[in-house]
């Protein structure tokens, strides 16, 4: 089989890195905008060969595109105006309902599935990838029942055979959930790193106080803008709903510190403490 990586990026060089090591049998066709990429997922053996999109699309009989979100949008109808009959098409991208919506105007809606792993770092490109990123991860499929079942028990097959664990949600749900756990989070880190940088102008002074702590939290301050900007305008509407509600906690935390209400603050900081036990259950699964 030639599957075609539309983005050597971090999640697309992944995936293939990934199903390579499961089937060194699969053929791996490369495209992307920048020549740096492909020259390098030639090297790190993510790709077999390049060439140009329309080309790959003739040749594959698994799309995947994996290319930041709002390049998604413009290529989607493109590719499924061109994609041959029985073919798949599927995408990685981190929204889902404006997406969606666009796959469900095309003729050729059947022959894509809306995929989103649930796996990433804070580094880009096909440098970043690595064969480990995807196996054990949570992967969301959304309107499985809007691609045909050929192309569904394709990509649902390879999500499983790298190890990855399926879940089904409508574009609307996925696109919630992830404002919060996801997108609120990375929005979080870029303010803390912004947050730092204004008020702590001596460099130096950051890297020796800066515990662990600190660094956990704004790791995901190295993310690509080029990436999340698309992804905050994209769920714009639940992204600003997921601020709210975190901006109005911290309104709470600061009172608390401002009127001097240890007990509100303890109070805040145990309830907070509840999330040890919901992540000891996810870790379980």
């Amino acid at each position: 089989m030639i599957i075609s990586i539309i983005g050597v990026g971090l999640l697309g060089g992944s995936f293939a890195l990934a199903l390579r090591e499961k089937y060194p049998h699969l053929q791996f066709i490369g495209v992307d905008q920048s020549a740096v990429n492909l020259k390098i997922a030639l090297a790190k053996g993510i790709v077999d060969e390049v060439m140009p999109l329309e080309e790959a699309l003739q040749k594959a009989e698994l799309n995947v595109l994996a290319t930041p979100v709002d390049s998604i949008q413009t290529l989607l109808p493109v590719l499924l105006n061109q994609i041959p009959a029985g073919r798949t098409l599927m995408d990685l991208g981190s929204t889902k309902e404006s997406i969606c919506a666009i796959a469900d105007n095309h003729p050729n809606r059947a022959q894509y599935v809306a995929v989103h792993p649930m796996a990433g770092t804070e580094n880009s490109g096909p440098g970043a990838a690595f064969q480990e990123l995807l196996p054990g991860k949570n992967v969301i499929i959304c309107d499985s029942k809007k691609s045909h079942p050929d192309s569904l028990a394709l990509v649902e097959a390879f999500l499983r055979d790298i190890g990855m664990k399926i879940h089904y949600m409508t574009p609307a749900e996925h696109d919630l959930h992830l404002a919060y756990v996801s997108h609120l989070s990375h929005i979080s880190s870029f303010a803390l790193g912004l947050t730092v940088l204004v008020k702590e102008k001596d460099e130096k002074a950051i890297f020796d106080m800066a515990s662990t702590g600190f660094s956990s939290t704004v790791r995901l301050a190295k993310s690509s803008p080029n990436m999340w900007a698309p992804i905050f305008d994209q769920n714009k509407q639940n992204v600003s709903r997921a601020l709210g509600d975190y901006i109005e906690l911290l309104k709470r935390f600061k009172q608390a510190i401002d009127t001097q209400d240890l007990e509100q603050s303890l109070s805040l900081m145990t309830e907070a403490n509840d999330i040890g036990r919901i992540l000891a259950g996810i870790e379980k699964k």
